[in-house]
Parts: C-alpha cells; sequence; structure tokens
C-alpha cells in the first residue's frame, strides 16, 4: 500500500466525481483542524488524518465505497477529541460536527451523510461493518495504530483489503 502525505480523490465514476467536485475538501481539513483541540502535532492529528485518507483510498479502490465519504470521515473522525487518551465519545462529537458542516462546507445526499455519521459515531468502538463505505472507513483508522504501538490486527477489519493490508504489514 502506498501512503501520501496528502491524498488526492481518485474517482472512479461520474457521479463520485461530480460528488467531489461538489465539495471543498480542503475547506473542511480547514475547519477540523480550527476546531481540533490537541494541536497539529497530536497523535489524533492533522497527520494521522492525512494517513487515513491515504488508506481509505486505496482501500476504498478495492472495495466500492464512496471516495467523498471517506475523504470526509478521514479528516473529521479525530478531530473533536478532547484528550489523547479514553475520549468515549469523540465519534459522537465528530458526527455532530460533520452534520453542522453539511451544507455549508460541504454537499451529501442524505444516505452518503448517513453513512459519513454512522462511520464517525462508531469508529472507536472495536465494530466490524458489512458495508463497503463504514468498513473502508474504520479498517483506513485502523491501519494508522502502528502510531499507538498496536499493530493492526485482520480479524478486526471490515473490507477483504483492510485484512489483506493487515495481515501483510501494508501500513
Amino acid at each position: 500500500m502506498k501512503t501520501c502525505g496528502s491524498a488526492t480523490p481518485l474517482g472512479n465514476s461520474i457521479i463520485e466525481m461530480t460528488s467531489a467536485a461538489m465539495n471543498d475538501f480542503e475547506a473542511v481539513w480547514e475547519r477540523a483542524e480550527d476546531v481540533f483541540a490537541l494541536g497539529a502535532h497530536s497523535l489524533h492529528g492533522p497527520d494521522h488524518w492525512r494517513r487515513v485518507e491515504a488508506h481509505g483510498l486505496e482501500i476504498a479502490a478495492r472495495s466500492g465505497a464512496d471516495l467523498t465519504v471517506v475523504r470526509l470521515f478521514a479528516a473529521l473522525h479525530d478531530s473533536m477529541r478532547w484528550t489523547e487518551g479514553g475520549d468515549l465519545e469523540h465519534g459522537h462529537r465528530a458526527a455532530e460536527l460533520a452534520a453542522g458542516l453539511q451544507g455549508d462546507v460541504f454537499q451529501l445526499d442524505d444516505k452518503q451523510l448517513e453513512l459519513l455519521l454512522e462511520a464517525c459515531r462508531h469508529h472507536n468502538l472495536g465494530r466490524v461493518s458489512s458495508h463497503p463505505t463504514i468498513g473502508c472507513c474504520w479498517d483506513a483508522d485502523r491501519l494508522d495504530l502502528p502510531r499507538v504501538g498496536i499493530q493492526p490486527d485482520p480479524r478486526f477489519m471490515s473490507t477483504a483489503a483492510g485484512r489483506s493490508f493487515a495481515q501483510n504489514g501494508e501500513y
């Protein structure tokens, strides 16, 4: 798997490219950084978000996940953390932030918004999902666990691609 500092949209359909064009991803990143309480060098901060985005784009290319939701998840999922340690409510706060940005900084249809909110709300609960987009989001986040000394476990990956990356140590 390739990782990079700044991922780019990989739209593989007209609908995804149109959706991506309608959303200002950099504005989302700026808003997330503005509200993030732990600072730019946090273990859960912007560097982590960019790695999650890169992992998510790799998994999405193999799983059919919604690229727009994956990119928004990457920027928002940990943006409302208040501590580096246990902060069980940060996913719910991230979902609230996402709902508040809808229609202002980005525009999703109802299905996409519900996927983004679900992915944010529950990303830190150790669940797996059979939905390709939610599973992609959660796997992308888990593939960056080595930053905190934890090796990703294929058993906790939702997608075949995530399991393969974890099994082969590609993170």
